[in-house]
């Protein structure tokens, strides 16, 4: 019989970060991980066939530019993708067993929550960042004969090319800092306690600013594997996503104090 757990209400008091905590936490990602390996490679299994559908489509529509978009817009929604394997890490931390069906249970339980709430900000992040870039896009690539970046990719040497680069890289990374802020934090808060989402969002930013600069740590790791991932056709994720997942909310529990 699965045991129930009683949610505590309100925020918990948060310890300071360190880069020792981010080490322990990988290391105790990856050992649940290799314990409880089915939910995080269904969900990294769904993202490979996603990445894979992205670059079809843009072969499709000739317009490969929306795969550069959806490369760099991917870890927006990484932590959604991620949510399960919280649910995995957080079970296995109270003895318990985490099998698929139950954690796809507690998630469809979820729906009635808070969490929903924020899962749908971040996919409206993800869609207005489409936007964003397909108008620096246009503002200064919109007028020249390209139409397919693997096929004319000097346009990006050119003046206007590495302009669009530059603003492109720097809205992006507002972006991805913007939302790291608010869920690096708030999205384990909102699994693991009875809070309101837009506390958990004020509560995460404000952790993420306190903290900055080992926070920015934490952020630029995440991102750099993976980017990294994604080079091999999108194969590095079967890994890199469910390891990333579980650190991520033994970062949350260590740093929880009560």
């Amino acid at each position: 019989m699965e045991t129930t757990t009683t949610r505590k209400h309100g925020v918990p008091t948060l310890s300071a970060p360190t880069i020792a905590l981010f080490r322990a936490a990988l290391r105790s990602g990856w050992q649940d991980f290799r314990a409880a390996p089915a939910f995080g490679l269904i969900v990294a299994f769904l993202c490979l066939l996603a990445g894979w559908g992205l670059v079809g489509l843009t072969a499709w529509a000739g317009h490969t530019f929306w795969f550069v978009l959806g490369v760099f817009g991917f870890p927006l929604v990484a932590p959604f993708a991620a949510l399960g394997t919280y649910e995995v890490s957080r079970l296995r931390g109270m003895g318990e067993h985490p099998s698929v069906g139950r954690v796809l249970r507690v998630l469809w339980a979820e729906r009635g929550r808070q969490l929903p709430l924020l899962c749908a900000l971040m996919m409206v992040m993800l869609l207005f960042w489409f936007f964003l870039g397909h108008m620096i896009f246009a503002l200064f690539l919109g007028l020249k004969p390209m139409t397919n970046i693997m096929s004319s990719a000097s346009v990006f040497l050119s003046a206007d090319g590495l302009m669009m680069l530059g603003l492109g890289s720097v809205v992006g990374a507002g972006f991805a800092l913007l939302l790291y802020s608010i869920c690096v934090i708030g999205l384990p808060l909102l699994l693991d306690r009875e809070v309101d989402y837009v506390t958990a969002m004020i509560t995460s930013i404000g952790f993420v600013l306190s903290n900055f600069m080992v926070m920015l740590v934490w952020a630029a790791f995440i991102a750099i594997v993976l980017m990294i991932a994604m080079l091999p056709a999108f194969f590095g994720l079967l890994v890199v996503l469910p390891w990333l997942g579980h650190s991520s909310w033994h970062v949350y529990a260590a740093l929880r104090s009560d």
